[in-house]
């Protein structure tokens, strides 16, 4: 067996449930939903997702999402990703929603969590998987309709583990949002943030530094700043690298071969790998393993590390976190052994 082809056992822990519409289901709730799309051909809809940059994919991504309008959507959409990660060996998914796009199209955030809520109690019962939920942001919009935001969708604390921030990065350090991560972590939540993606490494020293991270999630620009590298290998804080990713969107060399994880790795950050938003970026969590296999300097047990760091920087119980690293042990040792 050779490290390219391992399923590896794993965390996702950088996934927009937004993200994970393949264009199948994006016709088929256009559909139900009576919304007009620029074409119904699942095909000519694929080979348009090629992108100059972040906001051009943002700028689709948003305008696909119209076509959620209903509770039953929203449990077809999260349905869909946990059984496909679940094929991926997927052991723990911790996954981003957007209720704001959601508030904004003039849905009830009942609907979306409610739909959200039982296709994971189902993924529970018949799939085995361990999940949650983790909300998230728009930072654009800014403070204020954050605060906003967090008055809707607090009520339903139960439903979710953390608080996150996402979309546009350049122009909305995480400093602006200081008061309402504050707030978050008063709720018990746990907290993460978009940094170092397209932004300087200083919005990742104030995701840190200010917002009071547990993880970082891309963060590659922090491989300009050596003093950051340092601090952040020394706090063991984990990066939630996107490689595929990366490379559709070009924050990361077009070439997957020159993506700097294998240095990430040799600088001790612990990094992880994820899917961000696999309907858009050609690749789910599998794919995103087996292609840095390919093309990347790694081999079975640098691989293997990557698995182990998923686990120990999830939100998980310690018990579930134990188990699955025994797990990765295992599929290592019959790897190499």
């Amino acid at each position: 067996m050779t490290a390219n082809v391992i399923d590896w056992p794993t965390a996702e822990l950088h996934v927009h449930l937004e993200g994970t519409m393949e264009v199948e289901l994006l016709v088929e709730l256009a559909r139900r939903n009576g919304v007009v799309l620029p074409t119904y051909d699942p095909d000519v809809l694929r080979e348009s997702y090629a992108f100059a940059d972040l906001q051009e994919f943002l700028d689709r991504l948003y305008a696909n999402l119209g076509v959620l309008r209903t509770e039953q959507d929203f449990h077809d959409l999260a349905s869909a990703y946990l059984r496909r990660a679940h094929r991926a060996s997927v052991r723990r998914a911790e996954m981003f929603f957007d209720p704001q796009t959601h508030l904004g199209n003039g849905i009830p955030f009942e609907a979306v969590i409610g739909g959200l809520a039982s296709a994971l109690d189902e993924a529970r019962r018949d799939l085995g998987m361990s999940i949650a939920l983790i909300p998230c942001l728009l930072r654009e919009r800014g403070a204020d309709a954050a605060m906003d935001m967090l008055d809707v969708i607090l009520p339903f604390r139960e439903h979710f583990v953390g608080l996150g921030m996402v979309s546009t990065e350049v122009g909305h350090p995480p400093h602006l949002f200081a008061e309402v991560y504050a707030r978050a972590a008063s709720a018990g939540l746990h907290l993460v943030a978009h940094a170092g993606e397209e932004g300087p490494p200083e919005y990742v020293r104030e995701a840190v530094d200010v917002l009071h991270v547990e993880r970082v999630d891309h963060g590659n620009r922090s491989m300009e700043d050596p003093d950051l590298v340092r601090r952040l290998a020394e706090l063991r804080m984990p990066l939630t690298v996107c490689p595929l990713s990366n490379v559709a969107l070009g924050t990361a060399p077009r070439e997957l071969s020159r993506h700097p994880l294998p240095a990430m790795m040799a600088a001790g950050l612990v990094v992880t790998v994820n899917s961000d938003d696999p309907a858009y970026f050609g690749g789910y969590i599998d794919d995103n393993y087996r292609a840095i296999a390919s093309a990347l300097p790694l081999d079975a047990e640098a691989l293997a590390t990557l698995a182990r760091n998923s686990f120990t920087a999830s939100f998980a119980e310690p018990r579930e976190k134990d188990t699955w690293i025994a797990e990765v042990d295992a599929v290592l040792a019959a790897a190499t052994g």
